[in-house]
């Protein structure tokens, strides 16, 4: 666990949320500056590989549902810690134009964390994080923002934030509201997070590592071994192929089917179907509604180079 900020480290606090209205989301998460390098191909151990130039964005998995969902209309908020420095200021930039509410934003404590991202000529890409400013988001800070929690329909979390926190999140959810969680990067998650998750959102290596050598040999396999887990619902990512749905509730498993489409960068893509997901169900969809519409947004994002530049808006979705 990194250290405390020092004292001195310059700090806002979260602001009461409108009492007027309630988020669509919250997002509580990561933001990040991406830092990506297009190669021919990946290095192996040992090896170097010439790049591009070297291209910086925000992104990070939190401010990243957090655009995607306001850029398709969502009444957003973002919990979330940054530097006080450059990387910060292009992240707090870039979720204000995009509409995001970022009164939960923290500054300081730590540099702003950075993605390292490779990207092959097919899209796919590797991603090395170093969570700086992530890593300092306390349970405290959640404790400090109530007014937003309780302002907030579906609160969406994922891993690049400490556990404790996620587990903080899941503790102070609001009466009737929903928790999504997108457990990325993996990691053991306590039996109480995994009973408030609904859906718990993964893909298929997040599924694989999650389940261990329960896992079967396919993904319609997997969805009722998640839910014996404890969660409400699950939503099993499947790149190209769609996605599965899961829910105990009707004892229902859907497999949906992705528009075809010509994946130029798969970086993000993930963040927007989750962030597409979670609106849709803060509006009221029920949870097959809302994972069909999530994988025609995760399908759009993957048409455009980027992370945050490639989210689609509902016209853009609309038009697939």
């Amino acid at each position: 666990m990194p250290d405390n900020p020092p004292d001195n480290a310059p700090e806002n606090v979260p602001g009461d949320a409108p009492s007027d209205d309630r988020y669509d989301l919250l997002v509580v998460g990561s933001a990040n500056a991406d830092l990506v390098i297009g190669v021919e191909r990946r290095p192996a151990p040992g090896e170097t590989v010439l790049g591009s130039d070297l291209a910086v964005h925000p992104g990070g998995k939190g401010a990243n549902q957090a655009v995607a969902a306001a850029r398709l209309g969502s009444r957003t908020a973002l919990l979330a810690r940054v530097g006080d420095d450059d990387h910060g200021r292009l992240l707090l930039e870039s979720q204000r134009t995009a509409g995001v509410d970022t009164d939960g934003v923290l500054v300081g404590g730590a540099p702003t964390g950075v993605a390292l991202i490779t990207v092959d000529p097919s899209g796919d890409n590797s991603i090395v994080v170093s969570p700086g400013a992530n890593g300092r988001l306390t349970p405290e800070d959640v404790r400090a923002a109530a007014p937003l929690l309780a302002a907030a329909r579906v609160v969406s979390v994922q891993l690049e934030i400490p556990l404790d926190t996620v587990a903080e999140t899941a503790h102070g959810l609001a009466p009737g509201s929903r928790l999504v969680l997108n457990p990325s990067p993996p990691a053991p998650l306590p039996d109480e997070v995994l009973a408030a998750c609904d859906p718990l959102v993964v893909n298929e290596h997040e599924a694989r590592y999650i389940l261990g050598e329960a896992a079967g040999e396919a993904p319609h396999d997997w969805a009722p071994a998640l839910l014996a887990l404890g969660p409400r619902s699950v939503v099993i990512t499947l790149g190209a192929a769609g996605a599965l749905v899961a829910d105990s509730r009707t004892d229902s498993l859907d497999h949906l089917v992705s528009p075809k489409v010509e994946a130029v960068d798969t970086t993000g893509a993930g963040d927007a179907f989750t962030a597409a997901l979670a609106w849709r169900l803060g509006r009221g969809d029920d949870l097959r509604e809302a994972a069909a519409f999530a994988v025609r947004v995760g399908a759009a994002a993957v048409t455009s180079r980027g992370a945050q530049a490639s989210f689609p808006t509902l016209e853009e979705v609309d038009a697939l």
